[in-house]
């Protein structure tokens, strides 16, 4: 009779799930569970709203089982363009919600109770799964609010949807829209990031594996990989800019005009925000700065307002009549052959420069 053995890989991963946790990841597994308590009393998403002629904006926020903020204001804003009034009887999943949120503390402390790998796993699987479909759901509600118009409204544009971004910035008419995380869903996403580190560690640093020269080589692999990870993960990153809220670092005036806003963003993760280019280069100059110190330098792309693009290779246009917040008058284009066209179109007297000569 022959005896199959099964693949060492296979051993391993048994042996994985079936061992017991290490006391510090039980205690992770705590406090993560614990910690989804806070989305009962914070707002798990908001949507926020701003336009010139409502320079302080206008904000709906998402809770577990309602809403608030000022919704009966943007429900009369779109009752003129033919969208749906938002009401709390329309979301179903407000009854749902609560419970399911109830759910995930019991689990996460049954999982630290059972003291198994085997469920830390399945606990991480559960709460990326509700996560991917809360944004499907978020996705499916917010298409079908934008793009269901009331053929009859007093404005109507052919062919345009109102659909509200999933997640960041999207220009809707005149409105500049808002869709972020709040408080609470930031609880739901810190859980997530200590399960996955949880699982990780457990992986790869806890295996009953031989102590030889191979195995340890492999492993320090492995936590130089993951420190690589974790390390590009909290690389500088670019901020979106709310025009009506932001304050220019330089003259302290609201950022308002999305053809003019600029951006400067540390090595180390720190933002900071002119309402013209004008402002940028003074704040720059001033701090005797040099481009190693910055992970991004950015500027709105004057053709796609709203839209930041890397002001070091993009192409600049000064001319007195872009007439900017601060009078730096100078507009920038993500190609020269856009520049130019505008140029052209305009009749402009205007001079052509780009990031170099303007540092000098």
């Amino acid at each position: 009779m022959e005896v199959k053995t099964l693949p060492l890989s296979t051993v391993y991963q048994i042996s994985f799930t079936m061992k017991p946790l290490r006391i510090q990841s039980r205690i992770a597994i705590l406090i993560a569970s614990l910690s989804m308590i806070g989305s009962f009393f914070l707002p798990i998403w908001r949507i926020e709203l701003w336009a010139p002629q409502y320079p302080e904006g206008l904000m709906m926020k998402i809770w577990l089982s309602h809403l608030s903020g000022d919704v009966e204001i943007i429900n009369g804003l779109n009752h003129y363009i033919g969208m749906a009034h938002i009401k709390e009887e329309m979301f179903p999943e407000f009854i749902i919600l609560p419970y399911l949120a109830a759910l995930f503390v019991v689990l996460g402390l049954v999982v630290a109770w059972l003291n198994k790998r085997v469920g830390a796993l399945a606990y991480l699987g559960l709460i990326v799964v509700a996560g991917i479909v809360a944004m499907v759901d978020f996705y499916q509600w917010g298409y079908q609010y934008g793009h269901n118009l009331d053929p009859t409204a007093a404005i109507s544009v052919p062919g345009m949807a109102y659909q509200p971004p999933l997640i960041g910035y999207k220009k809707l008419l005149n409105f500049g829209a808002y869709s972020v995380p709040d408080w609470g869903g930031v609880l739901f996403i810190f859980t997530g990031v200590v399960l996955t580190l949880v699982v990780a560690c457990e992986y790869y640093f806890c295996k009953n594996l031989r102590p030889d020269s191979k195995t340890k080589l492999k492993s320090m692999r492995t936590v130089a990989a993951i420190g690589l990870l974790f390390l590009f993960a909290c690389t500088a990153q670019p901020s979106p800019i709310r025009y009506g809220h932001d304050q220019c670092e330089f003259c302290k005036m609201t950022i308002m005009d999305d053809r003019f806003a600029a951006e400067l963003v540390t090595i180390k993760g720190k933002v900071y925000k002119f309402d013209d280019l004008f402002c940028l280069d003074k704040y720059y100059r001033m701090q005797g700065s040099k481009e190693a110190d910055y992970g991004h330098i950015l500027v709105n792309d004057y053709n796609e307002q709203g839209t930041l693009i890397d002001l070091r290779k993009a192409a600049l246009l000064k001319a007195e009549d872009l007439r900017s917040p601060m009078g730096g008058n100078i507009a920038a284009f993500s190609s020269l052959e856009q520049l130019k066209a505008l140029q052209s179109e305009k009749q402009w007297q205007a001079e052509t420069t780009n990031w170099s000569n303007l540092t000098k």
